[in-house]
């Protein structure tokens, strides 16, 4: 997508060769022109697949995943990282290692709100080792539900997250492929 890799080189932030720091227009402060362009290039790829919801990690993924269920007119389902005082039974729930973070979290999905006929398409901001993925992949099969594919608005391709997705079967669809990353310099693939 032209329009996202030209955004990434002019206010994107290559901190070093693992980190890109996209604060002005996707994580932070929220482009909404860019968004609606996103959710409407992940709509338009996966448009003929019988998705009945789309799903996201919060907190960074909610964006284009909120565009990407309005374009395609079906629900968001948050995935929700931290325990609520609220949703505290009836729920799906499993670990999932932050690379970003860190540490572990207890990634959850209230059970009132999938179902195995649903078809799921998952959305975030970044792939990189794909660990938030296939935590959330876990729990939309938890409920039995089917995936449709994996959304991501930034894949950092020297890193091993689409292929642990693709071994487990799941299309893996990025808006901009990183080759290479170092502090000052973004290299896209094709």
């Amino acid at each position: 997508m032209k329009q996202l890799k030209e955004k990434i080189l002019t206010e994107g932030i290559p901190v070093n060769e693992d980190i890109l720091r996209v604060d002005s227009f996707i994580n932070h402060q929220v482009d909404p022109g860019l968004m609606r362009e996103i959710g409407k290039a992940f709509a338009s790829h996966f448009a003929d697949q019988g998705i009945t919801k789309v799903a996201t990690i919060e907190s960074s993924g909610i964006a284009p995943a909120f565009a990407t269920a309005d374009a395609l007119g079906v629900p968001l389902l948050i995935l929700k990282k931290q325990p609520s005082k609220v949703l505290n039974s009836n729920l799906y729930q499993t670990q999932v290692a932050s690379f970003t973070k860190g540490f572990n979290y207890e990634l959850t999905l209230s059970r009132d709100f999938i179902s195995e006929q649903d078809h799921v398409l998952l959305i975030d901001d970044f792939l990189a080792n794909g660990e938030a993925a296939t935590g959330a992949l876990r729990l939309l099969r938890l409920a039995h539900a089917t995936i449709a594919g994996f959304g991501v608005i930034i894949e950092k391709a020297f890193q091993p997250g689409r292929e642990k997705l693709s071994e487990q079967g799941i299309e893996v669809y990025a808006l901009a492929r990183i080759g290479k990353m170092s502090a000052g310099h973004i290299e896209f693939l094709a």
